[in-house]
């Protein structure tokens, strides 16, 4: 993939969750994708990760926004790394918290989407 296409790919993708456009966000994805999500969990296959949406898209978390501080992209490998700052609007009061996506990208789609989060607590328990 040509280095430009990767990343108007990663800038469209992100603008689709800043869209709020949960269907915008799933055509990035392959069918066989997989997220690991910065908690430990693992969604497999386009349903479960439509399904692991679902929440922020309906506005459970508040308004989020990702801001996008650095993005990094290796087209021979098709790979890129967001480092974003998430916004949010809550009932509380507004919040944000930083994290980073690593992207794997075939054939124009994401094949994985790897988050980490900058958090008040580690990820505690068994690593797979």
């Amino acid at each position: 993939m040509e280095r430009e296409k990767l990343v108007d790919l990663v800038v469209g993708f992100t603008e689709a969750f800043n869209r709020d456009d949960l269907d915008g966000v799933m055509a990035f994805m392959a069918e066989d994708a997989i997220y690991d999500e910065f908690n430990g969990t693992i969604n497999r296959g386009a349903a479960a990760i439509r399904a692991a949406f679902v929440p922020q898209f309906r506005g459970d978390y508040g308004k989020l926004r990702f801001n996008t501080e650095d993005l990094f992209v290796d087209a021979i490998e098709g790979k890129a790394l967001i480092r974003w700052l998430c916004t949010l609007e809550t009932k509380r009061g507004p919040a944000a918290w930083r994290g980073l996506d690593i992207l794997h990208v075939k054939n124009g789609r994401i094949t994985e989407k790897l988050t980490y989060a900058k958090a008040k607590a580690p990820l505690l328990g068994e690593i797979s």
